[in-house]
C-alpha cells in the first residue's frame, strides 16, 4: 500500500464543554486549487448549537472565568505559544482549505499570533472610573463581561478573523460559541484545539460547532442565552441576524460588506502606486471585504492608469498557493467562482471599455481559478460600482477635482475603507476626514494589525473589531452608586 494511501485525512468533531463529539454526518474539505478531499468535518445541527449554548452559559455563570483575569491572560499567551510552534503546519492547511498563496497564510498566522498576545495583555487593563458625583455620594462605572457570545466566522480570512472576534470576547470573560465556514472548519478547529486542552481553561468556556447549512448559526443568533453575535460577512446575511436577533435584544458585533475607493491624485506616481494598488484589489483573490475595489484617478493621469494597472493585474502569477511564486490563488469554491464570474461579465456588457477582460481559468476538476478583470467606466452609480463583487475585478472612474472625488468616493451604501494617493499631505488629511469610512489609509492599502480598529460607516456594520474598542463588543457597562455620607 502507498503512502497516499495509508494516510489518513484528519477529521474535526465538535467541542462543546470540553468534549469532542462526532455528528450524525459529516462533509469533506476540498483544496480549491486542486479539487482535492483535505478532510472530513463533523455536520451538527440545532441539538449540537442548543448543546453548546448551554455549556457556555454553565460556564460563564458558575465558573471564575469571568472574574479572573490573571488566568485568562495566561490562557491566551499559552495558545499564542502553542500556534507559534505549530505556525507551518497551520499555515499550509490555511493553504490548503482556503486556497491563499502560502506567503499570504504565513503572514496570516503571525498576525493571528500577534493579536492573542495583544487581547493577553488587555485582559488585565479593562478600566471603570469612579467619582464622587455630590459630598459623600460615590459613583462607580465598571465593564462587566457581557456573556455568551456567539461567533459566526467567515472562510477568507479564518485565522485574523476568528482570533480578532474570540481574543477580545475572552479576553473581558465571556464564554463562547464558534461557528467557522465549512470551507475552513478544518483549519479553525486545528487552530482551537491547542485553546481547548489548555487545563486551565474551564469546561464550556470555548465550545466549537461545525455545520454545511444555517440551523446552527440560526440558534446561535436567536437564542435567549446567548448575549452577543458577532458576525463578519456580507451585508445580506448581517441584515437577517439584525432581524433574528431584535426578539431578544443582543448586542450585535457585525462587520459586512465594503466597496473600497482608491482616489488618485493628479500629483501620484502612478508607475509606484499601480502595482500597490492591484495587490490590494487580488488579495485573497479579491474575496476580502477592505480589498480595493474602485479606482478613482484624475482624468488627467486615466491613460496612464490604465495602462499600468492593466500590467500589473495581467502579469500576477495564478495557481496553487502551495506552489513558489504564486501571487494569487483559487476563489473559494467552484460554486463561489462561477457566481462571481456572472456578476463579472455582466460588468463587460455595461463598462464604457473593458481594458482588462479576465476568464475563467482551467485547472484540475473541482479547482476555482479566475484571472483579473479591469472594466473603466464613467457613471459611479453603475451596479458594479456600487455593489460587492467578491472577487478579482477592479473599476477605473475618472474625476476632475478633488471635491468630485469625494461626491463619487461616498457615494455607496458602504462605509468600510477607502485609500488617497498623493503626495500632497494636506490634501491627503482634508480627504480622509470627508470620506465617510470606518478605515482611510494614505499611500497604502489593506494595512491591517491588531492595534487599530477595523469596521464601517453606514451598512458595512455595527461596532469596531482589532484595537481597545473590540473589548467594548463584548462588555456591558454598569453603574453603581452609593451615599457613604460626607465627612
Amino acid at each position: 500500500m502507498s503512502n497516499n494511501r495509508a494516510y489518513k485525512l484528519p477529521h474535526a468533531l465538535h467541542s462543546i464543554g470540553g468534549h469532542s463529539l462526532e455528528g450524525n454526518s459529516k462533509a469533506r474539505s476540498v483544496n480549491p486549487a486542486t479539487g482535492e478531499v483535505v478532510g472530513t468535518f463533523s455536520v451538527g445541527d440545532r441539538e449540537v448549537a442548543e448543546a453548546a449554548i448551554a455549556a457556555a452559559r454553565k460556564a460563564f455563570d458558575t465558573t471564575l472565568w469571568p472574574q479572573d483575569p490573571r488566568t485568562r491572560q495566561m490562557v491566551l499567551l499559552r495558545w499564542a505559544d502553542a500556534l507559534e510552534r505549530d505556525k507551518e503546519r497551520l499555515a499550509t492547511l490555511l493553504t490548503a482549505t482556503n486556497g491563499k498563496p502560502l506567503a499570504q497564510a504565513k503572514g496570516e498566522i503571525a498576525g493571528a499570533i500577534s493579536e492573542i498576545r495583544y487581547y493577553a495583555g488587555l485582559s488585565r487593563h479593562n478600566p471603570g472610573r469612579a467619582m464622587e458625583v455630590a459630598p459623600g455620594e460615590i459613583s462607580i462605572t465598571l465593564r462587566e463581561p457581557a456573556g455568551v457570545a456567539s461567533l459566526i466566522i467567515p472562510w477568507n480570512a479564518p485565522a485574523v478573523l476568528l482570533i480578532r472576534a474570540l481574543a477580545p470576547a475572552l479576553a473581558v470573560g465571556c464564554t463562547a460559541i464558534t461557528k467557522p465556514a465549512p470551507q475552513t472548519a478544518l483549519f479553525t478547529a486545528a487552530c482551537m484545539a491547542p485553546l481547548i486542552a489548555d487545563a486551565s481553561l474551564p469546561p464550556g468556556v470555548v465550545n466549537v460547532v461545525l455545520e454545511t447549512g444555517h440551523e446552527i448559526a440560526e440558534t446561535m443568533t436567536t437564542h435567549n442565552d446567548v448575549d452577543v453575535v458577532s458576525f463578519t460577512g456580507s451585508n445580506l446575511v448581517g441584515q437577517r441576524i439584525m432581524s433574528a436577533a431584535a426578539g431578544t435584544m443582543k448586542k450585535l458585533s457585525l462587520e459586512l460588506g465594503g466597496k473600497s475607493c482608491c482616489i488618485v491624485m493628479e500629483d501620484a506616481q502612478i508607475e509606484t502606486v499601480a502595482p500597490k494598488i492591484a495587490a490590494a484589489a487580488m488579495i485573497i483573490s479579491g474575496q476580502q471585504c477592505t480589498a480595493a475595489r474602485r479606482v478613482l484617478v484624475h482624468a488627467s493621469r486615466m491613460k496612464e492608469m490604465k495602462a499600468a494597472l492593466s500590467a500589473a493585474l495581467s502579469g500576477t502569477k495564478i495557481g496553487n498557493g502551495l506552489d513558489a511564486g504564486v501571487e494569487m490563488g483559487p476563489l473559494i469554491d467552484a460554486a463561489s467562482r462561477d457566481k462571481v464570474w456572472d456578476e463579472i461579465s455582466r460588468s463587460f456588457d455595461l463598462a464604457d471599455e473593458v481594458v482588462l477582460k479576465g476568464e475563467k481559468l482551467a485547472g484540475p476538476n473541482g479547482s476555482a481559478f479566475m484571472s483579473p478583470s479591469l472594466v473603466a467606466h464613467s457613471d459611479e452609480n453603475a451596479p458594479f460600482c456600487q455593489e460587492e463583487i467578491f472577487g478579482p475585478l477592479l473599476v477605473l472612474e475618472p474625476f476632475e477635482t478633488e471635491a468630485e472625488a469625494i461626491a463619487k468616493a461616498n457615494n455607496t451604501v458602504f462605509g468600510l475603507s477607502a485609500s488617497v494617493w498623493t503626495r500632497q499631505s494636506d490634501s491627503a488629511w482634508r480627504m480622509a476626514r470627508a470620506l465617510r469610512n470606518g478605515t482611510v489609509w494614505i499611500n497604502d492599502h489593506n494595512k491591517l494589525f491588531a492595534e487599530a480598529e477595523t469596521g464601517g460607516y453606514r451598512k458595512s456594520g455595527l461596532g469596531r473589531l482589532h484595537g481597545y474598542d473590540a473589548l467594548l463588543d463584548f462588555t456591558e457597562l454598569k453603574h453603581i452608586y452609593q451615599s457613604v455620607g460626607a465627612v
